[in-house]
């Protein structure tokens, strides 16, 4: 089978882009979605994003991860979904979309730079010095210092792998105060069993941690290896949080054909 794909990034996090709205390749094998996947054997990515129809919105938005499952929100996922429904020819003032965790809205501007509302968060889990939290997908947040010399890959897969969540996984991202309205994140991301250059659910997470105001709006800027984003939020109290928008850039990087063997 011949497939078309594109394939786009969002400060570093990229994705390959399939249009399912009349292709039908919704039936592919979790072994196929890992081998496109694959950065030597395939087309390399940290995971597989499918577009399709769905009745009263703009589109819908199915995630796998580079494991080859599907996986739950990927906010830079959501970013470049809406840049290529964009770039198909969706043309909308504010786009209205739907994903594994529910509706989302998303704004496009001519810069290139994609707003996404993200779900609201209600709870807060305190855990001695770190926080876990669901951003549309669940997030493990540390606080630490001398990030970029920090041993992410090791301190992930042993957080990420331990006995409380080896079965279901969950993300651990790694923050440093840059100032008070700065962070820097690194993230170890499940599905992809590795550091990527940036996770959206990750970002907005940390940053939802990080807020410095005691209620009310907030903007913290995020710097990841892949480039920077900034997160916009109410901050309800130190456990909840409304009306969060994760921004930045997201490009397409190029389009080809794979051959899937039989």
């Amino acid at each position: 089978m011949t497939l078309s794909f594109f394939k786009y990034q969002g400060t570093g996090n990229d994705f390959i882009i399939i249009d399912n709205r009349k292709t039908g390749n919704g039936h592919l094998t979790t072994e196929e979605i890992r081998h496109l996947c694959d950065r030597r054997f395939g087309i390399g990515a940290d995971g597989l994003m499918l577009l399709g129809e769905a009745e009263g919105y703009d589109f819908s938005m199915k995630y796998y991860n580079a494991d080859g499952l599907e996986g739950s929100m990927c906010g830079n996922g959501g970013r470049c979904m809406v840049k290529f429904a964009y770039d198909l020819g969706i043309h909308r003032s504010a786009y209205h979309f739907i994903a594994a965790d529910g509706p989302h809205d998303a704004e496009l501007d001519i810069s290139g730079t994609v707003r996404l509302k993200m779900k609201d968060v209600d709870t807060v889990e305190t855990i001695l010095d770190s926080y876990v939290l669901d951003t549309g997908s669940p997030h493990y947040v540390k606080f630490i210092e001398n990030i970029k010399d920090y041993e992410v890959t090791k301190e992930g897969q042993a957080i990420r792998n331990n006995k409380k969540y080896i079965k279901e996984g969950i993300n651990v991202n790694f923050v440093e105060n840059i100032d008070d309205h700065t962070i820097y994140v690194r993230t170890f991301e499940r599905g992809v069993e590795a550091e990527t250059y940036s996770c959206g659910t990750g970002v907005t997470a940390s940053a939802l941690i990080a807020a410095h105001n005691e209620t009310g709006f907030n903007q913290v800027d995020v710097h990841t290896l892949g480039g920077k984003l900034s997160v916009e939020f109410d901050k309800v109290d130190e456990k909840k949080f409304r009306d969060i928008w994760l921004s930045g850039p997201a490009e397409f990087v190029f389009t080809g054909e794979f051959d899937l063997k039989d």
